[in-house]
């Protein structure tokens, strides 16, 4: 979504494209304004990630490892790792050929690639144990700011989730031409719309042809939200209960379990794409429940979570500055994602489940064989 050009507007139309950009409530303020006012590369394809389908391989002795994309200088990467107890590790591109090295912690900055490669993917490949396949998070389109991988994370057993296979976008509208050759020679095989009906039929989504897509409303029927916040605290007490909402309303629990279950279904094919508006709220707790499945701890959890604030920073600030500074700070909370927000969805898991064992059995109808079975295609190591 390109970022909301700031310009000094008072009509009940600014609220509604600032709540546009606010994610969970996104749907559901534009409801409500409308009462007042009418209102990466997947598993197999080339360039995938090594070890896609997520079979047993070698221990990989990596316990932290990022890249990132310099986004000021084209073709250049950062990559950082530790593998305690390793000589060596060389940092090797698609074609194999090596472009850095170190030891067991380091730290480099990788030049002159391919400005204009899809993704730059890298193996870190160790002296002794299981290589690991990485590349940026976000995937860059021009019509998405929050378009980014869901994997690349280390499980507290000493497993990565593989990258390429599932991702995670705010919406899809605004996809360029060249966005959807990107997305189709990627391999996005499945769309998963977690929007209204509302959002998505004033702002339908663009998909690459021979994309399925699949229609999974977490907030379809809901009451909860039936006012727009007044003041900053009635926001944040929105954005907790509609935390809450996504862990144990009907709706809710229907849209996630069918996100899980076209996960496994791909099976390792084709990459699979969950969104909403804004990617962060709905689209956060899908996320964060997929990747807590997995394994990952919940301090890893929180930060690609809390992700979304950096990836969104621009188009927020823009969409803040369209307002008067009083309703600015109002429905600031509502463009944010804080802790307080994904704890209220875990502690909700708790209070309604038990705990998240029970909410993936009960809720997203995840049995014993099924979890298997997906951390078996989604865990390298």
């Amino acid at each position: 979504m390109h970022p909301i050009q700031p310009r000094p507007i008072s009509s009940s139309g600014s609220l509604t494209r600032v709540m546009r950009s606010s994610g969970v409530l996104a749907a559901v303020a534009l409801t409500a304004l409308a009462a007042t006012s009418t209102a990466t590369a997947t598993a197999t394809p080339a360039h995938s990630p090594a070890h896609g389908t997520g079979h047993p391989t070698s221990r990989i002795p990596f316990t932290e490892a990022t890249v990132t994309a310099d986004r000021s200088e084209p073709g250049t990467y950062t990559v950082a790792w530790s593998a305690p107890g390793v000589r060596r590790v060389a940092i090797r591109t698609d074609e194999g050929r090596t472009v850095a090295s170190g030891g067991a912690h380091g730290r480099v900055t990788v030049r002159g690639l391919p400005a204009g490669a899809d993704r730059q993917w890298f193996d870190l490949v160790p002296s002794r144990g299981g290589s690991l396949r990485l590349a940026d998070r976000l995937i860059k389109l021009d019509g998405t700011v929050n378009f980014r991988d869901a994997g690349g994370y280390r499980t507290a057993d000493g497993h990565w989730v593989t990258m390429g296979a599932v991702y995670r976008s705010d919406a899809l509208d605004k996809l360029t031409a060249a966005d959807l050759a990107k997305l189709r020679r990627l391999g996005i095989g499945t769309d998963i719309d977690l929007r209204m009906e509302s959002e998505r039929g004033k702002d339908p989504d663009r998909v690459p042809q021979g994309t399925s897509y699949v229609v999974a409303d977490v907030l379809a029927g809901s009451g909860t939200f039936t006012s727009m916040p007044r003041t900053a605290a009635e926001a944040v007490a929105m954005m907790t209960e509609g935390e809450k909402f996504m862990v144990s309303g009907d709706s809710a629990k229907s849209a996630y379990t069918d996100v899980f279950s076209r996960i496994g279904a791909a099976r390792g094919q084709r990459g699979v794409l969950f969104h909403c508006t804004a990617g962060k709220d709905r689209t956060g707790w899908a996320n964060a429940a997929l990747l807590t499945a997995l394994g990952v701890p919940r301090a890893t959890v929180m930060d690609d979570y809390l992700a979304s604030n950096d990836y969104r920073a621009e188009a927020d600030a823009a969409a803040l500055a369209a307002l008067p500074p009083e309703q600015a700070a109002v429905y600031k909370p509502l463009l944010d994602v804080r802790p307080e927000y994904l704890n209220s969805g875990f502690a909700e898991v708790e209070e309604k489940f038990g705990s998240f064992r029970t909410y993936e059995k009960r809720a997203l109808g995840l049995d014993a064989r099924e979890l298997r079975e997906l951390r078996r295609e989604l865990l390298v190591g």
